[in-house]
């Protein structure tokens, strides 16, 4: 560990605080429909968006109504992909004239890219045509990203209601999302990386000669806009199969820092956006809070582990100054890679810029755990505040009970059917996991051909996969061969559930909540915005997720540190 390494990661996370509040109050400003510049120049374009769609823009929709329209969405999302990945060779830009995706690969691409996971059993260069990258898989890389954010500020509405039936417009935010802060911000930073070195063409390949006189086909396309919404989509599906590690999707170390802040600043922002919707400006500061601390506490455990190298390597001579460089660009370097897999896990974004599967059991312990919380901290865009607020719930009916007062969050009381739903939603990610995981080790068919590893780092691999599809993650261990029929279904099921089953309580408890009445704050009220309050969420945090996944974690990584340590390996 090193100065440098800390002062790199530093100014990171400083610039995209410095940017995640004032774009808050820009977000809270545009899914309220208040007038921004943006609104004014775009209301032709959003106007004719609801005529062609019959959508009535004034009529706002209760939370069934609001959970329909996002689904029926969805399910029009997932078959039109499909249909572009199946019939992609008949289809125009294909340069490299591509056959059709295979039926099940197509199933697992088409659940991914619409959940906002973009987990990928396929290298994009070598599998997709232009058409499907950016017909396909870059527009469901706006459009799952608004759709988490229009989710969220449905949650926020019924906190800032009081006993109102309806949660807004599910097509009116899911389009202001989009036009207004989506794509203005993408097509900004997409000529940020033009300008750096991102290629942006519709060329297929180039054939160069390498210095020892072969030839070697070089495959580009339109990387630079893929890029671009992908991290600030917090969406992570790479336009090559070594994603952000590639040096055309990430050149150097401006490109890195940048990809970084992208892929926090705005869930981040959609946290301070929160407390200002609610006209408390302290809740939202709350959040950002216990998310930060998450997060850096991550970073600090990452960069320490891989830092210290792998020790195997120290006993055999090995200078280990330079820490765990297996799997990692020598341009990023321990420090910013290790910022760059807890930042990827601690939102929803997957993207990665070294190898998580060559982490050292610790280092891959941290986005195993960020995965497995359900990335929430910050989390991907609206995903990560609506999965932190259901922690609040659970906080605040946890501290009622510790001290005979009435549970209540921003004056709405907490009450059985409350509870009900918001453990509905904690428990479906446990419930996935563990469920898939043990289906799979157990099947003699995966042991012996789709883990590149035995012991409890095979257990790893097995684990990270389940967790990172199930919350909408999408990185990978890349020992594990995910392209055959039991992994695209399970992680395909384990893709949709992750989504739409956690979804549904979400949107079930915030139509709850906006139905009542609101409560002024009094002297027995627990506050909700103070350092105590940031201590519980991370004790529910803690107590929470370790009781869950503690086995299985302790037979994965944390037995195989200790097997490091003792010096044998599998």
């Amino acid at each position: 560990m090193s100065l440098a390494g800390f002062i790199q990661i530093a100014v990171t996370l400083l610039l995209v605080f410095a940017a995640a509040a004032p774009l808050g109050g820009y977000i809270r400003r545009v899914m309220e429909g208040e007038r921004t510049p943006l609104s004014a120049l775009g209301a032709p374009v959003e106007r004719a968006f609801y005529r062609l769609a019959g959508v009535d823009a004034g009529r706002e929709q209760g939370w069934l109504a609001y959970a329909m329209s996002m689904l029926a969405f969805s399910v029009a999302g997932f078959l039109s992909l499909y249909a572009l990945q199946r019939l992609q060779n008949f289809l125009p830009l294909n340069p490299r004239g591509f056959d059709g995706v295979a039926p099940d690969l197509s199933f697992n691409t088409s659940l991914s890219f619409i959940t906002n996971t973009n987990w990928q059993n396929y290298s994009g260069e070598t599998t997709m045509s232009h058409l499907t990258q950016m017909l396909g898989l870059t527009v469901h890389n706006f459009v799952s990203a608004a759709t988490g954010l229009a989710v969220a500020f449905a949650l926020i509405r019924a906190f800032s209601r009081a006993e109102s039936k309806t949660l807004g417009n599910f097509w009116v935010d899911m389009t202001r999302a989009t036009l207004y802060l989506l794509l203005p911000m993408a097509i900004v930073f997409s000529l940020v990386l033009v300008a750096l070195g991102v290629p942006q063409t519709l060329q297929g390949a180039l054939e160069a000669t390498t210095l020892e006189g072969a030839k070697q086909v070089i495959s580009i396309g339109p990387v630079a806009s893929q890029e671009a919404i992908k991290e600030l989509g917090t969406n992570g599906g790479g336009f090559f199969n070594a994603n952000a590690a590639h040096p055309f999707e990430n050149p150097n170390a401006w490109t890195n820092l940048l990809e970084i802040w992208a892929l926090l600043v705005i869930p981040f922002a959609t946290v301070f956006a929160f407390g200002r919707a609610v006209l408390d400006p302290r809740q939202g500061r709350a959040i950002v809070i216990a998310m930060s601390i998450v997060l850096i506490a991550g970073v600090a455990v990452a960069y320490w582990a891989e830092a210290a190298g792998n020790p195997l390597l120290s006993e055999m001579g090995v200078d280990a100054a330079p820490g765990n460089m297996e799997g990692k660009e020598v341009r990023f370097g321990v420090a910013m890679s290790a910022l760059y897999a807890t930042a990827t896990t601690g939102t929803s974004t997957g993207s990665v810029n070294a190898m998580h599967d060559s982490f050292t059991p610790l280092g891959g312990l941290v986005p195993l755990f960020n995965m497995l919380l359900g990335c929430i901290s910050p989390g991907g865009v609206g995903a990560g505040l609506y999965g932190f607020l259901i922690l609040a719930v659970i906080a605040v009916f946890v501290a009622g009970l510790m001290v005979g007062r009435t549970p209540e969050y921003l004056g709405k009381k907490i009450e059985v059917r409350e509870m009900k739903l918001a453990m509905l939603a904690i428990l479906i990610y446990p419930a996935t996991v563990l469920g898939f995981t043990a289906a799979s080790v157990m099947l003699k068919l995966v042991t012996d051909n789709y883990l590149g590893n035995s012991g409890p780092h095979g257990l790893s691999e097995v684990i990270y996969a389940f967790a990172s599809t199930t919350a909408n993650n999408g990185s990978a261990f890349a020992g594990l061969n995910g392209n055959n029929q039991w992994f695209n279904a399970t992680l395909g099921i384990a893709m949709f559930v992750g989504r739409f089953a956690y979804i549904a309580p979400v949107l079930a408890l915030a139509g709850s909540f906006a139905a009542k009445k609101k409560i002024a704050a009094s002297s027995g009220t627990f506050p909700t915005h103070g350092p105590l309050f940031v201590g519980l969420l991370l004790g529910v945090i803690v107590v929470l997720y370790l009781l869950q996944y503690f086995p299985a974690l302790a037979l994965g990584p944390i037995v195989e540190h200790f097997l490091l340590q003792a010096g044998k390996s599998f």
